[in-house]
Order: C-alpha cells, then sequence, then structure tokens
C-alpha cells in the first residue's frame, strides 16, 4: 500500500513538471506574457494585506523562474503630486494617468538574459543584439479589493513634460562593460505593442528616457569582433595553413616512396622468375619427325646403398 502511494506521488509530481514546462515552452508572444505576468500579480495579492506605496516582489511559479516582478499601489492624486521611484523607473511630478479612478497598480518587470529573448524574436532586431534585460513598466486599474474587482484592465500614462527615466545601471555586466568601450555606443530600444522597435540615444551612460509605459533594453549593433581580433585570426590561420600544407607534403612525399619501392620490388620478383625460368629450360630434341622438348639427364647416377643379393635372403 506505501509502495503504491509513493508510486503515485512520483507519477503525479512528474506530471505536474510536465505541466510547467509545456506552459513555459508554450509562451511564444510578448503580449501573452504580460497577462499571465499580470494574473500572477493580481492573485499574489490576494494572500496578504498590502500597504500603499510601498514596493512588493511577486513570487511567481516555477516555469516563470527568470523573471522578476515586482508590483506597488498609488493612490491616483499621490501618484501624480510626488512622482514614484520603482526601482530602474522613475516617473516624474505630474504625471497623469488614464482613467484612473482611485488607485493604480503599477508592475514592473525584469524577464532577465532567458525570456528577454522573447522580444528579440517577435521585434524586428536584425543588426542589432540585446546587452540587458528588457525591463517592463505597466500599469492597471486597482480598487480597494484589488482581488474582487472587476477584471483589470491597462492604463496609460500621460506626462506634461519631464519624461520616464530608466536607468540599466545595475542590471547586467554586460551593458556596464560596453559602454565604457571605445567604438561601442548602446542605444534606447523600445517596444512598442504594435510589434515596431523604436531606437533612441541615450540620454546618459544606461539611462533612457519613455514618453509611456512599456518594454524597454539597451541594444548595440553586431558583429562586435575588433579589427585586431580579426587581423589576429588572419594571422593564426596563414600559420596554421602553412603547417598543414608542409606537412600534408611530407606524408604525400612518405606515400610515393613506399609506392615506388613496392613497384621496384615486384619488377624484381618478375626478374627473378623469368631468369629462373630460362635457366630450367627444357632442351629440345628430334623424335621421328616431330620436335619435342626433353629434360636434360641426372648430373648423379643413384646408387644403392645396401646391395641385394637374393640367394642370401632366408
Amino acid at each position: 500500500m506505501g509502495s503504491l502511494l509513493l508510486l503515485t506521488l512520483t507519477l503525479l509530481s512528474l506530471a505536474f513538471t510536465a505541466t510547467l514546462s509545456s506552459q513555459a515552452q508554450g509562451i511564444k508572444s510578448a503580449r501573452l506574457l504580460d497577462l499571465v505576468l499580470r494574473d500572477n500579480t493580481f492573485r499574489y495579492y490576494n494572500t496578504k494585506k498590502f500597504r500603499t506605496a510601498k514596493l512588493y516582489p511577486v513570487h511567481l511559479p516555477s516555469n516563470l523562474s527568470g523573471i522578476k516582478v515586482d508590483s506597488v499601489r498609488y493612490r491616483c492624486g499621490s501618484l501624480a503630486r510626488y512622482g514614484a521611484k520603482i526601482k530602474e523607473f522613475k516617473l516624474p511630478i505630474g504625471v497623469s494617468i488614464q482613467h484612473c479612478a482611485e488607485r493604480v497598480l503599477l508592475v514592473r518587470q525584469n524577464l532577465g538574459s532567458n525570456w528577454s529573448s522573447i522580444y528579440y524574436d517577435n521585434y524586428e532586431l536584425s543588426g542589432y543584439q540585446l546587452i540587458s534585460p528588457v525591463l517592463g513598466l505597466l500599469a492597471y486599474n486597482a480598487g480597494d479589493d484589488i482581488v474582487t474587482s472587476s477584471t483589470p484592465f491597462e492604463l496609460e500614462f500621460h506626462f506634461d513634460k519631464i519624461p520616464i527615466t530608466i536607468d540599466f545601471t545595475n542590471t547586467t555586466r554586460l551593458a556596464n562593460s560596453t559602454s565604457s568601450t571605445p567604438g561601442i555606443i548602446p542605444l534606447c530600444a523600445n517596444f512598442e505593442r504594435d510589434g515596431k522597435v523604436t531606437l533612441t540615444q541615450q540620454a546618459s551612460q544606461n539611462v533612457c528616457y519613455a514618453k509611456k509605459q512599456g518594454h524597454f533594453g539597451l541594444v548595440i549593433e553586431t558583429p562586435l569582433i575588433p579589427l585586431k581580433n580579426k587581423r589576429e585570426s588572419k594571422w593564426k590561420l596563414a600559420i596554421g595553413s602553412s603547417i598543414g600544407a608542409a606537412l600534408g607534403a611530407f606524408l604525400l612525399g612518405l606515400l610515393l616512396i613506399a609506392i615506388f619501392a613496392k613497384v621496384k620490388k615486384k619488377a624484381r620478383m618478375e626478374e627473378l622468375v623469368r631468369r629462373a625460368y630460362e635457366e630450367e629450360a627444357l632442351q629440345v630434341s628430334m623424335v621421328g619427325h616431330v620436335r619435342a622438348p626433353t629434360a636434360a639427364g641426372t648430373r648423379t647416377v643413384p646408387t644403392i646403398e645396401h646391395e641385394y643379393d637374393p640367394h642370401n635372403y632366408n
């Protein structure tokens, strides 16, 4: 009975793991990923009481590992009067949110290196490479009872003069290293909802501006191979080719010598066989009116080792 229960639990665990894996593999759209993260965020808010204007990390299921989501709830009036700082995003004073009745829930996303590839696959980024994780900031309606309220829908920001500031400094080492490399200047990528990508210059090192909510990242042009490395590669290729050619010529010479020795040995054997036949050639004699080969007589006469006398044999 105990073994049967253990087997059942093991099968259920494997089935659950396969389900999570299939769900993660099934998310191929950036929009679908936003909806999944939104539902998990609102579901998480149902677990406990949350204070207004305090940032909370959202615990995601294992099939969304690699994604970091933080959320904070504001009163619409307070957000417009004081602005807000949410991780890498800084909302300026005077920001207004369309159709915000009382409270708004801001959701900050860091998709990490793995899930950011969804945006690379769904948007036209040929000739460019992401050097930072994709960061997202979205706003949803949020009443007093955030879960039992009506279905959450996305709200839009409006700015008078000062845009949103996005600081990528602490998001990736690659962004920090390339920004200090001469000749490589990252660009700000704004992934629009209609599938387009807008590239703009940085406001400062690793800092971008945005005029509305959405998803953002840093990109650089490809390829990234410096000229020095190309020269070193050509030099190494030339040396490798010379060594390979010399080795090939040496092996070819050994092969030709072996073939020549084999041919010469075969010709010598044929010559020895021919001479042996000539030395042992049969003499030709006339037998009647016919010429026929006859064998030469033996050089030694055979002798009987012991004389045989039939009269002395008993």
